[in-house]
């Protein structure tokens, strides 16, 4: 995880800015309007701030991978905003970050863990059905299928074509919440 002081070091907050924002505008081509971006640099700080992004690097020091993991209530973790940097895909970066969101949720408490994926509701988007089917492999079941606008009304305005969000759920090994420090 990024320490909350991170959150005032403007590279820190910039190299993982720019990589969701670089992910997510391939990973999500059509469905936002043009010019729109993922996050912004004052959101990733909060996020850091608030101890909620971890981030993956190589023996380097090069950025490879980011997560959000945040603590929902109930024995919910959610992870979000999962990206592997472009030229690294393939190599279990993002596979191991969501281990590590999963690992460090149940270690917070949670027993079960969440995501949300943005689908198209008209069409299919091939970087959408190959996570949904990634995230059917790695345990995850779609509990719920919820409406953009009505959990998210100020994302609506920048949809380039109506979207829903699939809620996935998968539990959390008993064991790993048992080594809570």
């Amino acid at each position: 995880m990024l320490p909350s002081t991170a959150a005032s070091e403007d590279q820190l907050v910039a190299e993982p800015t720019a990589l969701i924002n670089q992910v997510y505008e391939v990973a999500e081509a059509g469905i936002w309007v043009d010019g729109a971006a993922r996050t912004t640099h004052a959101e990733v700080a909060n996020l850091v701030a608030a101890g909620e992004i971890a981030v993956a690097r190589d023996p380097d020091g090069e950025l490879v991978g980011s997560v959000r993991i945040q603590r929902l209530g109930d024995g919910l973790g959610e992870f979000g905003m999962l990206v592997a940097a472009p030229g690294r895909r393939g190599t279990g970066i993002g596979r191991e970050l969501v281990r590590f969101a999963e690992r460090r949720s149940a270690e917070n408490g949670a027993h079960t863990m969440q995501l949300e994926l943005l689908v198209p509701r008209d069409w299919t988007h091939p970087a959408k059905k190959f996570l949904d089917e990634w995230y059917t492999r790695i345990g995850y079941r779609v509990v719920r299928r919820g409406a953009l606008e009505d959990s998210y009304p100020h994302l609506a305005p920048l949809l380039a074509t109506p979207c829903d969000f699939m809620i996935y759920h998968k539990p959390l090994p008993e064991t790993w919440g048992s080594h809570t420090q």
